[in-house]
């Protein structure tokens, strides 16, 4: 069974900042890409961030220099640290596992930034 599940979502006040967790489970970790993806309301699922089996990590304009994804392949986990937040980061937050073919998503979490 692969499991991906993510916490640490909620409300936060704009300039505020949260810390999303993503833990693993049924996968080989440490050899996959891990990402954080977002859904606004209304709107496309985009990729926020990822970070590579090697830690090489790329974000999306909108977050840049605002948000940090870090890994963690002991603990099975991928975080991702969101600074400075806006209401335009109001989504619902997924965590991804990527390797080759194999894809797996988790259930999500909500942001909400509001005041």
């Amino acid at each position: 069974q692969v499991q991906l599940v993510e916490s640490g979502g909620g409300l936060v006040q704009p300039g505020g900042s949260l810390r999303l967790s993503c833990e693993a489970s049924g996968i080989s970790f440490s050899f996959y890409r891990m990402s954080w993806y977002r859904q606004p309301p209304g709107k496309e699922r985009e990729l926020v961030a990822v970070i590579t089996a090697d830690r090489k990590t790329t974000y999306a304009d909108s977050v840049k220099g605002r948000f940090t994804i870090t890994r963690d392949n002991p603990k099975k986990m991928v975080t991702l640290q969101m600074n400075s937040l806006k209401p335009d980061d109001t989504a619902v937050y997924y965590c991804k596992a990527n390797l080759e073919y194999k894809t797996h998503w988790g259930q999500g979490t909500q942001v909400t930034v509001s005041s």
